[in-house]
């Protein structure tokens, strides 16, 4: 009875994310390979049948064998390692390039997918860019309304600087008037002065030239009553000169005091005049004193408002160009992301353009490859069917000799074994039952020769290279996909 155990080895390949496939192919309890595909239903192979040897075939055979035989079957089993070697590079070759085929088929539908996802994105962009010109423009009213506020407060500052030269003229004008007032009231003052020193000789002279009446006065009294004069006349006339003195007297007396009354009314008078005039330019002066208070309290609460709008009217020029520059810079940062997202949306096309052609060469060295793999294999069961039938033909002609070179050709089945080992693809090891004849042996070993590296590495390493690159895609397109959507 012949044991054979069988182990696959995983293919890796590394995928355009650097993802590693470590999947093995699961084997189920009946022996069947069983494979669970990217959205589908398992998959169940046939199990692998045992090979039946035959004990007749252990025995060694007699024969007498051509000694160049040995040089001819190493040559052809070195070409026949060479051959399978070539085969297994191209299998995996086509197990590589099945993997980026499918590769590139998830990416094509990823970047399809992100094709008509990237229609929301730019919708957000859209709406942003909306948002930014709404922003714009309400900066742009916001800037009108201020530029607006601005020449109201430009013309109220013009109004406040002519009302404010205005005050200046009125102040001056006030200013000339105090002055011209203070030298009339000066003037006044001095005429005052001088009328009051004028009452003051008339009243000086009044009362000497009284007095020089009243001395004469006296003195013609005296002398009148001291002298006795005798006169006579023949008058009829009787003269009473007593009365006549009396009555020039008492003219003189009305004449003083009227000229008296009359001086000192119109001394009072003037002196009145000069009162009333001087409480009125005093009042004026006050007056004025008081506008002219008032007129500087205007003028510092009109400097503090001009300071507090020259200060508000740079504030303003400070936020407008704030503004300004705000509304440039948000407008600049837009269009540069807007450059941006047209770039990496031109890259993207021309990266999904590039893909498309490496798709393309790849389906065509494909075709070409599986071409090539069907001449082989047409080429390999062609020689296969041959070497089995020349082999029935050499084992009916010859079934009971012994002296077969049974170890060269297990040696060959070893090495053939063990280079199929070294490619990474398929591991047979097989273990030989002591109830088995020696035909089933010779049989087994001539599998294990040509027609076995042909037969087993083509079904077999091709079932384990097909399970591999299928778990292999797998794995890679469901990382891709995580690694896409993440």
């Amino acid at each position: 009875m012949l044991n054979t155990k069988k182990t696959v080895r995983s293919f890796s390949s590394h995928s355009s994310a650097g993802v590693r496939s470590n999947r093995r192919t699961p084997l189920t309890r009946s022996g069947m390979v069983s494979r669970e595909g990217w959205g589908s239903s398992p998959v169940l192979y046939p199990p692998i049948t045992a090979v039946k040897v035959n004990e007749s075939l252990l025995a060694p055979l007699n024969l007498e064998i051509d000694p160049n035989i040995q040089a001819i079957r190493t040559d052809e089993k070195d070409q026949i390692k060479t051959l399978n070697n070539r085969f297994v590079s191209f299998i995996d070759k086509v197990c590589f390039l099945e993997q980026q085929n499918k590769m590139l088929e998830t990416k094509w539908s990823l970047l399809q997918e992100q094709t008509s996802r990237q229609s929301s994105i730019d919708v957000m962009f859209e709406s942003y860019i909306a948002n930014l010109r709404r922003q714009l423009d309400g900066m742009g009213n916001e800037k009108l309304r201020l530029e607006s506020g601005l020449q109201d407060i430009t013309g109220l500052v013009e109004d406040f600087k002519i009302k404010y030269e205005d005050e200046i003229n009125k102040r001056n004008d006030s200013d000339n008037e105090f002055v011209v007032l203070k030298k009339n009231a000066d003037g006044i003052y001095l005429n005052k002065v001088e009328m009051e020193s004028k009452v003051d000789s008339l009243t000086n002279d009044i009362n000497f030239l009284w007095q020089i009446y009243e001395t004469e006065l006296r003195e013609l009294q005296t002398q009148i009553k001291d002298t006795s004069v005798v006169v006579e006349m023949d008058n009829s006339r009787n003269l009473d000169m007593d009365s006549i003195v009396a009555e020039v007297r008492a003219q003189y007396e009305d004449i003083a005091s009227r000229t008296r009354a009359e001086a000192e009314s119109w001394y009072k008078q003037k002196y009145e005049e000069m009162q009333l005039t001087a409480t009125k330019h005093g009042d004026d002066l006050k007056s004025t004193k008081a506008e002219i208070a008032e007129y500087n309290r205007i003028i510092a609460r009109i400097h503090s408002e001009m300071e507090l709008i020259k200060g508000q009217h740079s504030n303003y020029e400070v936020q407008i160009k704030e503004a300004e520059e705000r509304g440039v810079l948000a407008v600049k940062d837009a269009k540069l992301r807007l450059q941006e997202l047209e770039a990496a949306l031109l890259r993207a096309k021309q990266d999904m353009a590039r893909q498309v052609r490496e798709y393309q060469s790849l389906m065509n060295i494909k075709l070409a490859l599986d071409i090539e793999i069907a001449t082989y294999r047409k080429l390999l069961e062609g020689e296969e069917s041959r070497m089995y039938s020349s082999f029935q033909t050499f084992s009916i002609s010859k079934p009971n000799s012994l002296n077969y070179d049974v170890e060269s050709r297990h040696f060959s089945s070893q090495s053939a074994g063990k280079d199929v080992h070294n490619t990474g693809l398929v591991k047979k090891e097989v273990t030989i039952a002591k109830g088995d004849s020696a035909s089933s042996f010779v049989s087994s070993t001539a599998t294990v020769t040509k027609s076995t590296k042909t037969t087993i590495i083509t079904s077999e390493n091709k079932l384990a290279a097909i399970e591999g690159s299928m778990q292999v895609m797998d794995k890679s397109a469901g990382q891709l996909e995580e690694d896409v959507f993440e």
